[in-house]
């Protein structure tokens, strides 16, 4: 039994009410036999679309993509898409189906979706339609193309990302066919915008199963991102890794808190270390100035993904910063919260606690050690009143101003002076203290 919500199983019932078939399909469906909430609720139908315009003509009807046989119905104030039952023409463009062709049997409809386990169909009263052994992959845990794997990726190419994507969420396998035409079929992801493929690679990221499908796969996110391919397989000859670069940022991305930001900055945290190697003369391998190279590369490859530019800022200074040295001291930290903010300080306190559990145990427990008291640190300077910024100085650039002090570069040297000395405990946070320094240093 798969319980539908009101407002889906009001479209359903209505449609039959009308002498029509339909079903809840899909992802609904796949959510629900796993004992998931779905997100949204699909339904196909017999019904040709202007039939169910007609049926839910008293209903508000958003005509989603009628030439497609699809229209969104409104129900108390939630969206239920209906398609009609179709075949797809042809791809020519990898992506998109020139034609559709509505047909009369939900089985033909499901012959066109992209894996089994989306390609399951549920009425009430008829049951499960599971034509192609959906709940078998689901009670095993693998992702199986539909019909022919190399003609699936052939139609739309972003299903090899989506694949990838639904093997790391459930945190299963491919099939054996499945993931031989995602090896041969990669090039395909050049047709697809890179706006699709973000927002997949983050979802691939985001998923509890990314370890398995970064290293069963190491060739298609080198297609997505070409600056990953020298990372794959590159010996990092130093006793602080025990891995090569590649296989190092799979388990620091599984590492992490499922976090779209924090987990891009891994992927990307080490992208320069091949090019920054050098061998020392004790024969291991150094990566001087690998933050800021990769964060320079990072910059390029979400600017070219087309990123928010929140996350691009954010992915950027992780990955700056990633191996930068943790400060000891109340002003030390004072100012890297004053530069980074405290939210970007705990991701990054968490971007080094997966990286350091990437790598191989040597100086592993004095590692831990710093880290450790870094987050000590970082919550003893947090309950104390704010002095991280300029803005939080009892005294303002009005201040100064009213003071004497003409607007310019001289009044942002004065208020950054008494910020480090406040952050170094010279001066206390208070306008009468600030007053006096300021003026002398006028």
């Amino acid at each position: 039994m798969i319980t539908i919500p009101e407002h889906a199983l009001t479209v359903v019932e209505r449609l039959e009410r009308y002498g029509y078939e339909a079903y809840v399909v899909g992802g609904c469906v796949r959510d629900s036999l796993l004992g998931r909430s779905p997100k949204d609720w699909d339904v196909c139908t017999n019904a040709l679309p202007e039939e169910v315009l007609r049926v839910f003509k008293r209903f508000h009807v958003i005509k989603t993509g009628l030439q497609h046989g699809t229209v969104t119905v409104m129900v108390s104030h939630q969206p239920v898409e209906v398609t009609t039952f179709r075949i797809d023409g042809a791809y020519t463009d990898n992506r998109h189906p020139d034609s559709v062709n509505f047909v009369s049997r939900v089985e033909e409809d499901l012959a066109r979706r992209d894996f089994t386990i989306n390609a399951m169909a549920y009425n009430p009263t008829r049951g499960l339609v599971d034509a192609f052994g959906g709940q078998e992959d689901l009670r095993v845990g693998i992702i199986r193309c539909v019909g022919e794997p190399d003609a699936r990726f052939n139609e739309d190419g972003l299903r090899i990302l989506r694949a990838l994507r639904f093997a790391a969420r459930y945190n299963f396998g491919i099939e054996t066919e499945t993931a031989f035409s995602i090896h041969r079929n990669r090039h395909l992801l050049e047709n697809v915008s890179v706006e699709r493929i973000f927002v997949e690679l983050k979802g691939i990221l985001v998923g509890e199963g990314v370890l398995g499908m970064m290293q069963a796969f190491p060739d298609v996110f080198a297609i997505i991102i070409p600056e990953l391919a020298p990372t794959i397989g590159f010996d990092q000859r130093n006793p602080h890794h025990c891995y090569d670069v590649w296989t190092h940022t799979a388990h620091a991305v599984q590492n992490a808190p499922a976090d779209e930001t924090l987990r891009l900055a891994l992927l990307l945290h080490d992208i320069a270390k091949p090019a920054t190697f050098s061998l020392g003369e004790d024969g291991r391998g150094h990566f001087y100035n690998h933050g800021q190279t990769g964060a320079d590369m990072a910059h390029g490859i979400l600017r070219h993904l087309k990123s928010d530019t929140a996350t691009l800022q954010n992915v950027v200074t992780l990955v700056r910063e990633h191996d930068s040295i943790l400060p000891t001291t109340a002003p030390g930290m004072r100012r890297i919260i004053g530069r980074l903010g405290t939210g970007t300080l705990h991701q990054l306190l968490a971007l080094k606690q997966a990286d350091m559990d990437a790598q191989s145990t040597y100086k592993r427990p004095q590692k831990q050690a710093i880290l450790r008291e870094a987050r000590l640190l970082l919550d003893d300077v947090l309950e104390e009143p704010p002095a991280f910024t300029v803005g939080d100085l009892a005294i303002t650039g009005r201040d100064l101003i009213a003071m004497g002090v003409a607007p310019g570069p001289a009044l942002g040297r004065i208020l950054k002076t008494l910020l480090a000395e406040v952050q170094d405990e010279h001066l206390p946070n208070t306008r009468e203290a600030l007053s006096t320094r300021a003026r002398e240093l006028f």
